[in-house]
């Protein structure tokens, strides 16, 4: 029985804060708070409608330390679930040390003036946390998180070695319009829109961005265009996984959300330094932000299903020589917003920031430091994987992938 603090009212805070109130016997007072305390009221009405589960709101400004510090003081809860902006990850790592409590997000910290995703901000951390006798576990979500945990379960019970790895991130959701996001428009589009990087012979090789197309055939979606691009997991998996040789991420976009976003780009509207716009500065992605739909209002209309997995070859455990084995989840868009309110990709980032949070509770995952997914037991997470709406199926391929 413990009392959490949410922070964030997106759509994967949404999802978490209604998972967590299905579990009351793990999260028995829930607490969310940020800039905007309607959106917490309406999460809130939501759960309570849903669920029956009460949960408190609170107006508050994660880069405002002081007054964060004080917020987690006052409510005095077990952990500190950021479910807020990336390059709000610092200020609340720094609030949840002054307030000595424990922490969990679900994305690496980027700075932002620049689209740059690295740990090294975050795992600078580590030091100070173990030395408060605190907890700090990044990435608890799908991409990173779940695809991290579905390595190390592949190493620790098929692969004695994992020589090389893909992670394919499959949206095959339709929200009838002609460009949107599926989730927050201004990190979504600051990550596609970065440069490609992945993992080869102990170092980083970058390539431009979008560049490298594949096309792959996905199970309960067909086949889809996917794009070589960059992912933070791929750092803290070369760091836990030091035998792999390749390491990549794909992710699939549409020709019609491609087209959109290289008008955007070439007319500048993805741009992130300041511009003077009749006498006052504005960032043109941030004004883009404010155009786009709501993510958070797509999940009615959204129609498909997403298909995230990793495959990897390397040594099999049992000594028969080279395997592959390909580990995924598939998830529904209207199946995910019939019980939470949210579409797919809310949803499968929201459902393991919630199991994240449930390891660090009740202490199958424990820590004084800062820590990624790969560093603990895989098992009890993809335990609750099956129970909690996110099942996954592994299977063996026939030889390492062509592509």
């Amino acid at each position: 029985m413990s009392k959490v603090l949410v922070i964030g009212a997106g759509g994967v805070s949404s999802v978490a804060v209604h998972k967590m109130a299905m579990n009351a016997g793990i999260f028995s007072d829930i607490h969310l708070a940020s800039r905007t305390k309607s959106k917490c009221d309406a999460i809130a009405a939501s759960v309570k409608q849903r669920t029956g589960e009460e949960v408190s709101t609170y107006e508050i400004d994660a880069e405002e330390v002081p007054a964060l510090t004080n917020l987690i003081r006052k409510l005095q809860p077990s952990l500190v679930v950021n479910l807020a902006l990336p390059y709000q990850d610092l200020p609340i790592m720094d609030a949840c040390l002054a307030a000595g409590v424990d922490y969990l997000d679900t994305a690496n910290y980027e700075p932002k003036e620049e689209a740059r995703f690295e740990y090294k901000w975050q795992w600078a951390y580590h030091e100070r946390f173990k030395e408060s006798g605190l907890m700090a576990l990044l990435g608890s979500g799908f991409d990173p998180g779940v695809t991290s945990v579905f390595t190390m379960w592949l190493k620790k019970h098929h692969l004695k070695t994992i020589c090389t790895l893909d992670i394919l991130d499959c949206n095959g959701g339709d929200h009838g319009q002609a460009f949107a996001t599926n989730f927050n428009p201004e990190i979504n589009i600051r990550e596609v829109t970065a440069p490609a990087r992945h993992w080869e012979n102990g170092e980083f090789v970058e390539t431009p961005a979008m560049a490298k197309k594949v096309e792959f055939d996905f199970e309960a979606v067909g086949p889809k265009n996917m794009y070589l691009m960059y992912h933070e997991e791929l750092e803290s998996l070369a760091r836990f996984v030091p035998e792999m040789q390749r390491a990549r991420f794909w992710m699939t976009f549409g020709d019609e959300y491609i087209k959109h976003l290289t008008v955007l780009q070439n007319v500048g509207m993805t741009r992130i330094d300041p511009i003077l716009y009749q006498g006052k500065e504005i960032i043109p992605l941030q004004f883009l932000k404010a155009v786009l739909p709501e993510p958070s209002s797509l999940g009615e209309t959204t129609k498909g299903k997403t298909n995230i997995g990793c495959i990897a070859t390397g040594e099999a455990l049992d000594g028969s020589g080279e395997k592959t084995f390909y580990i995924k989840n598939i998830c529904d868009h209207e199946a995910a917003y019939a019980e939470t309110g949210n579409q797919a990709v809310s949803y499968t980032t929201g459902v393991p920031a919630m199991i994240g949070s449930a390891m660090m509770l009740t202490g199958a995952w424990r820590g004084e430091g800062v820590f990624n997914m790969e560093q603990f037991d895989p098992d009890p997470f993809m335990e609750m994987l099956n129970s909690q709406g996110l099942p996954w199926t592994v299977e063996e391929l026939p030889g390492p992938v062509e592509f």
